[in-house]
Formats: structure tokens, C-alpha cells, sequence
């Protein structure tokens, strides 16, 4: 999708407005290593989803990220826990997606969980605390231990399509880049390549 092309989506107050695929706002002036981000996602109707605290670690080619630690506390409507494991956030560049990697440490074996996600927002709270906003759009492309490489949630995305009346276009660049995804991470592409362990190495120093 070129950048400049938007969709509408409902906010969660009712209102609309643009969804940007392939492009990210560049974090916000004066965002520091070890300050506070919290990633907020919502779903394509507005209702509010995962909520997850972590600390902000720096750039590179492939986007921003974040160090998320063990024990923070995690919830969404319904459901909250404190991690078990320590974990890095990437924001992609471009793409319609958010990437989390976990290490050995992690009790179920996931090292790589990709949320397809759009409308990628950095909003300045307060000094040193940003948030980071993404509409999560249900598949999920995994890499664990047991399985290896799959595409999740394949139903749920099914069930969305129809009930929260995404466009067709948009279902047809996530199911694309879910496809692509999958490939990058079976092909141990950058980022997918261990690019995430010097970030764990700073993450746990800062």
C-alpha cells in the first residue's frame, strides 16, 4: 500500500479517522533510553486491548525498541497478569505489524509473537512517559520452540472481517503480510536473525 493511502476506522468514542499502513511516526523529541513506554493496542471497533509497560531501549535500521521486563503487569478487558519472562518490543520502520522476541527464558517457548497491527502512534503523555498505539488486527505469526513457524488466530480474523466490517483492501494487505511474515521469520531474515539479543543485553543494563 502506498503511504499515502488511509482507511477510516471507528474510534473509541465513535469518531473516525485515518489508518496510515507502511509508514510510523518517528518517536517523539527528546524520548530517552530506560523512560517509560506503554503500548496500548485496541481492536478495529475501538475497544481497548492489551496494555503493556516497558522501557524504552533506542533505534536501529529496523525501527525502535522496547524493553518489556519480567513481573511487569499486563492486562486487557477480562484478563491480566504479571510476565514470567523478559521481552523486547520492535516498531517496524514500515509494515503493518509489531514484533515481540523472547529468549530461552520464556515458559511456553515462544521466541518471536508478530501481532498484524496498523495506525502505529507515538503520543508524548508527560515528560519521560510515551505511549505507543497500534489497532491489533487479530492474526498473529508465531515462532516457538515445539511448533516452529505458524500463522495464528486465522478463525478470529475470519470472524472480525464480518463483524467489525474491515475493508476489503485491509483484509487483503494483513492476510498479505501475514504471508510475507511467515516467510521472513522462517528464512531467519533481519529482524528475525538474532538482531533482538544485544537489545535483551541492554534492556537488562538499563
Amino acid at each position: 500500500m502506498r503511504d499515502e493511502d488511509e482507511l477510516k476506522y471507528p474510534g473509541p468514542a465513535g469518531e473516525s479517522g485515518p489508518v496510515l499502513h507502511t509508514t510510523t511516526t518517528r518517536v517523539p523529541n527528546g524520548l530517552e533510553p530506560g523512560q517509560l513506554v506503554v503500548s496500548r493496542n485496541r481492536k478495529w471497533n475501538g475497544k481497548a486491548h492489551w496494555v503493556v509497560p516497558g522501557r524504552y531501549l533506542g533505534e536501529d535500521r529496523h525501527g525502535w525498541w522496547i524493553f518489556q521486563g519480567t513481573n511487569e503487569f499486563c492486562s486487557r478487558p477480562g484478563a491480566a497478569f504479571y510476565t514470567r519472562s523478559d521481552a523486547v518490543l520492535l516498531v517496524p520502520r514500515q509494515g503493518d505489524w509489531v514484533a515481540t522476541f523472547y529468549d530461552s527464558a520464556h515458559p511456553g517457548g515462544v521466541r518471536v509473537y508478530i501481532d498484524l497491527a496498523v495506525g502505529h502512534e507515538w503520543t508524548h503523555i508527560r515528560p519521560a512517559v510515551t505511549e505507543f498505539h497500534v489497532i491489533d488486527m487479530d492474526l498473529d505469526v508465531i515462532r516457538t520452540e515445539a511448533r516452529g513457524v505458524f500463522i495464528d488466530d486465522q478463525d478470529e480474523f475470519a470472524a472480525h472481517s464480518v463483524s467489525m466490517h474491515y475493508p476489503q483492501r485491509l483484509i487483503e494487505d494483513i492476510q498479505a503480510a501475514a504471508d510475507g511474515l511467515y516467510h521472513a521469520v522462517k528464512a531467519q531474515h533481519a529482524p528475525f536473525d538474532g538482531t533482538d539479543v544485544e537489545w535483551f543485553t541492554k534492556g537488562r543494563t538499563i
